[in-house]
């Protein structure tokens, strides 16, 4: 159970934030997330790919949980819901197409909004183009973003359900974030993204970045959270420029067999 799964240059001072976050590999290429605000002791599912994984990695913890913050309806991000709810009673907050999935959240949200756990406060972020209601969950004073499908390490979600410049402009709110930002991505997908972004840049930081993430998966180790600063120096997609570029490249992507 680390704030951190590994060591961010210049990454100070996180001790003092009020959020334990504690991230778990599930599923095929899942991450589980929970956390705790350390003033209520409350604790959030954030999304839920495996319920019996989440229910038992907190009861390793002493935690409960008492709250899900889904970003979007897919299976492997509310398909736990129902369980967690049956087993723990959680308050479930979420945008309203999670009910395509399971049950009406308790508490249905959109971009603009904000949510509590706790003394812990998170701003709804709309980054639809994922799916169309996607949200992301950024608590400011734990410089910490939840960011479900929509932003990966050198990469971005495909456009199930929207268009490139809704994805390109949900790119947008989240790249105005301080550049100190943890980035929760929900899918260790950090190294066939590195495979596509070394194929359209060469520069020296992604270069950089290639051999760190190959020492990170070698050792088994997580890639992913990964920082703001890190992705708008590196991701291909934060640095299209515009909603043309954006499109052009996530196109690419998706043919891309490399």
């Amino acid at each position: 159970m680390t704030r951190i799964p590994r060591d961010f240059e210049g990454a100070v001072g996180y001790a003092d934030f009020m959020l334990t976050v504690h991230q778990f590999p599930c599923l095929a290429d899942n991450y589980g997330y929970l956390a705790r605000d350390a003033e209520s002791g409350a604790v959030v599912a954030v999304d839920t790919p495996d319920a019996d994984a989440l229910l038992k990695e907190a009861a390793a913890l002493g935690w409960i949980i008492t709250d899900i913050w889904n970003t979007h309806w897919h299976p492997d991000h509310a398909g736990g819901n129902a369980k967690i709810v049956e087993a723990t009673g959680a308050r479930v907050t979420g945008p309203r197409e999670v009910s395509r999935l399971a049950a009406t959240p308790d508490v249905i949200v959109a971009g603009g909004e904000t949510v509590r756990l706790g003394a812990t406060t998170a701003q709804v972020i709309d980054v639809g183009g994922h799916t169309l209601g996607h949200v992301a969950f950024y608590a400011a004073a734990d410089q910490t973003v939840f960011v479900g499908d929509s932003l990966f390490a050198l990469g971005c979600g495909r456009l199930f359900e929207g268009t490139a410049e809704q994805m390109w402009a949900s790119l947008q709110r989240l790249m105005v974030l301080p550049p100190q930002t943890l980035v929760y991505c929900a899918h260790e997908y950090t190294a066939s993204n590195l495979s596509f972004a070394l194929s359209v840049s060469n520069t020296p930081a992604l270069k950089a970045r290639a051999e760190e993430i190959g020492a990170l998966r070698a050792a088994g180790k997580p890639t992913v959270p990964t920082t703001l600063a890190l992705e708008l120096e590196t991701n291909p997609f934060l640095q299209a420029g515009s909603a043309a570029r954006f499109a052009a490249l996530r196109a690419a992507k998706d043919g891309f067999r490399g």
